[in-house]
């Protein structure tokens, strides 16, 4: 049997079909003669062909396997069984077709991904619109894309457009993208014709480098399929042994020839690729780009998860958090004239907060007389004031800070965060919070990641290690490597390649020798030149983590059907043998059944491309239910030393101040944020069991977030009080604080309390 994937002959299955189809009509018209010739011309052009690519395996050094086959038909003619040998050339064939049917559909989604390559565009050049080819393309360009046609470089849109990105995020709803977004090239035009200006030549854009990566995948073979072949290898010989044993102790060569047509490694040689390349290609249909099968293998292996921080477990973007203003300025309209001030810088900051205001629906000035000092921010006039944006020293024009702005400035202290103060006339009148916030999907993501088997997650940052610690602690990553250089995370990620399979996630190219050095890097989005696409073995080309969790899901899942389909398969196959040698099972029976063994092992290698059953749901027994009550009954009093200290605190000293914070603090670190952290790390994952579904207590998640960064902030608060207490000026803000943290934990405790019931044993069913 054919066990290699190659090209598909379409000449030679017919002729196999034909000269047998032909042969048996003869035959039953009595023309017996003729009937043997056609199947032994059909019998011997199959033997033929195969002796002409064992041949070619020999050059290249390959020994194959399909000597078995040309043996079997070779016996079956010897022995004048050309009935059997036309059979087993139809088999021959017809394996061909499945195991290229199979490679078909099983790189069904990577196909596609090369489906939409851009060959032309509409440039307008000379007043006019003028199809070009895409390779003459260059950054600058202004493009026009119709109804239907696929985006043929990198680029800003100029109008509002409304996109099909299915290609390369698996999602098939089109999605609407404002005026000065970023679109990637090979995706659809799903709506009217819009403009856009090129920001990088075909080479570099999206495409190019999603081609590279696509070939590099089908380029690959996976080790399990190398291991396979190995084993296969070792078939031949044994198959010899057993064939000659079975002739030997009954003198009847047809048990031979039987052996030698149930004897073939089709199930290792077929099912695991076919498994493994499923797996690539279904992941590729989720966004999710795969180097070949080999790091698909090592991913579903993987059990130690480093990433970055900026970019990866963040958006690696600017966003307006917070806005606090004077009395009798508006938010809106601070923002506002921030806004209309800030188009006019090219400022990440500057964009962030333009976002926000057009975001809000806010119609914006064009200002006049605008100067940037580079470090410190912009100026102008908006309308009929005097507007200036930047760093507390830049608004402020030397003067003090105001003291109403000092709370938001020790708050972005403490989160990693910047403040850009906004003065109107010549007064400080606004204060706006940026921040690169965490990703919507990054709680959940590692959540699940935890529960697909990943023992130890670590992040590995250059950031401070205030900000990236508050950021572990929100997430709930306790271990945390700060202010770490690239050489610094490549250490880390070689120490822990001891201790197990590492994945490490990163976005920028400080993060490529970190990606390279990782059993499996993985890079976030897939610009054809970016250093950190190119060092990864994976691309998650959706800007989502939580991708990752599908990957690393449809990997196991590949792996395990892999080692199932392999196992089944051989295992009939060894008990056919045994069948074959004592006499059970005839030659033409024999190669009847080998071939719905294959078509058994590699319909269930399929299963790959198929989603994961959903797992079944359990309950909680009453004793545990009433223990999980008990537990938040316990922590009445601290919830109630919070909320007595809130409406303590402005009739206290600065000192008392301080060591009632100082105290609350020991207890909150000390009683409560263990129990929450025990509760998100055991106890979550045991009830999300129970609920059913794909991370059904992420909302639960979210809310012990927000208590571990109220936390930190309290004690970031009572770490910064001097000798005379904590400072007048912040008593407002420790009171919202506490004021926050007791609405937080009493929401929390009572939605759990409620969870717990209504999953006992004995509640009744939803």
């Amino acid at each position: 049997m054919h066990i290699r994937f190659r090209d598909f002959d379409p000449g030679l299955l017919p002729v196999a079909a034909g000269t047998l189809a032909a042969g048996l009509l003869l035959f039953g018209f009595g023309q017996t003669l003729v009937a043997r010739l056609a199947w032994a011309s059909g019998a011997l052009v199959v033997a033929a062909a195969l002796s002409i690519a064992i041949v070619q395996a020999l050059r290249r050094k390959q020994a194959g396997v399909d000597v078995l086959a040309l043996l079997a038909i070779g016996l079956a003619v010897g022995l004048d069984e050309l009935l059997a040998a036309a059979v087993l050339a139809l088999m021959i064939e017809s394996g061909k077709a499945i195991e290229n049917y199979a490679q078909a559909r099983s790189q069904r989604e990577m196909s596609a991904l090369l489906s939409r390559a851009p060959e032309s565009a509409n440039r307008f050049e000379g007043g006019e619109w003028r199809t070009v080819g895409v390779d003459t393309i260059h950054p600058g360009d202004r493009l026009l894309v119709r109804h239907g046609e696929v985006v043929p470089v990198d680029g800003a849109l100029l109008d509002a457009a409304t996109v099909d990105e299915s290609a390369l995020t698996g999602e098939s709803v089109p999605r609407q993208r404002s005026a000065g977004e970023s679109v990637r090239s090979s995706v659809l035009n799903a709506g009217p014709p819009f403009e856009m200006v090129a920001a990088a030549t075909a080479a570099d854009s999206t495409f190019a480098g999603v081609a590279r990566l696509v070939c590099s995948a089908r380029a690959e073979r996976p080790p399990a399929a190398r291991l396979a072949d190995r084993y296969a290898l070792w078939l031949v010989p044994v198959t010899l042994l057993v064939a000659g044993l079975a002739w030997l102790v009954s003198g009847d060569l047809a048990r031979a020839l039987a052996v030698l047509v149930v004897a073939t490694p089709c199930p290792l040689i077929l099912a695991v690729p076919v498994a493994i390349i499923s797996g690539v290609s279904r992941c590729a249909g989720r966004g999710v780009l795969i180097k070949g099968g080999g790091a698909l293998e090592r991913l579903s292996q993987a059990d130690i998860l480093f990433f970055d921080k900026t970019g990866t477990l963040t958006s690696g973007r600017a966003r307006l958090a917070a806005i606090e203003t004077v009395p009798g300025w508006p938010a809106p309209e601070v923002l506002r004239l921030a806004a209309s001030l800030a188009q006019a810088s090219a400022h990440v900051a500057a964009e962030a907060i333009t976002i926000a205001a057009r975001d809000q629906g806010l119609s914006l000035d064009l200002p006049s007389d605008v100067t940037e000092t580079a470090g410190a921010g912009v100026s102008g006039q908006v309308g009929s004031h005097p507007v200036a944006v930047g760093s507390p020293a830049f608004a402020a024009g030397g003067d003090a800070c105001p003291s109403w702005c000092q709370g938001i400035l020790n708050r972005a202290a403490c989160e990693g965060a910047s403040v850009s103060l906004v003065a109107v006339d010549g007064v400080v009148v606004g204060a706006l919070q940026l921040v690169d916030q965490i990703r919507l999907d990054t709680p959940r993501a590692l959540r699940l990641l935890r529960n697909a088997g990943i023992r130890r997650l670590a992040m590995l940052t250059g950031d401070r290690p205030d900000v990236a610690e508050t950021v572990g602690a929100m997430l709930g990553v306790t271990e945390v490597h700060a202010d770490l250089t690239p050489a610094q995370k490549l250490v880390e990620i070689q120490a822990a390649r001891h201790d197990g399979i590492v994945l490490m996630v990163g976005d920028g190219v400080n993060d490529a020798p970190a990606l390279a050095a990782a059993d499996v890097g993985v890079a976030m989005g897939a610009r054809g030149a970016a250093a950190s696409a190119e060092a990864a073995d994976v691309v998650l080309l959706v800007d989502r983590l939580d991708r990752l969790v599908d990957a690393v899901r449809i990997a196991r899942r590949s792996r395990r059907l892999a080692a199932q389909s392999a196992m089944t398969g051989m295992g009939l196959s060894f008990v056919a043998m045994a069948a074959a040698a004592f006499g059970y099972l005839p030659p033409l029976a024999g190669a009847a059944l080998q071939e719905a063994i294959d078509v058994l092992v590699i319909a269930n290698a399929l299963r790959a491309l198929r989603a994961n059953p959903a797992a079944s749901v359990e309950r909680l027994s009453p004793a545990a239910a009433d223990r999980l009550h008990r537990e938040h009954a316990a922590l009445g009093p601290l919830m109630a030393q919070i909320r007595s200290l809130a409406e303590r605190v402005p009739a206290l000293s600065g000192q008392a101040v301080a060591f009632e914070l100082r105290r609350l603090c020991a207890a909150l670190t000390g009683t409560l944020l263990p129990h929450e952290q025990l509760d998100d790390a055991q106890l979550y994952p045991h009830l999300a069991r129970l609920v059913g579904g794909d991370d059904p207590l992420a909302a639960m998640s979210a809310m012990h977030r927000e208590i571990f960064r109220v936390i930190r902030q309290l004690q970031h608060m009572a770490d910064a009080s001097g000798p005379d207490g904590t400072d007048p000026g912040r008593i407002q803000e420790l009171q919202r604080l506490l004021y926050g943290l007791d609405a937080v934990l009493r929401l929390h405790c009572a939605q759990e309390d409620e969870l717990f019931h209504a999953l006992r044993e004995d509640a009744p069913a939803s």
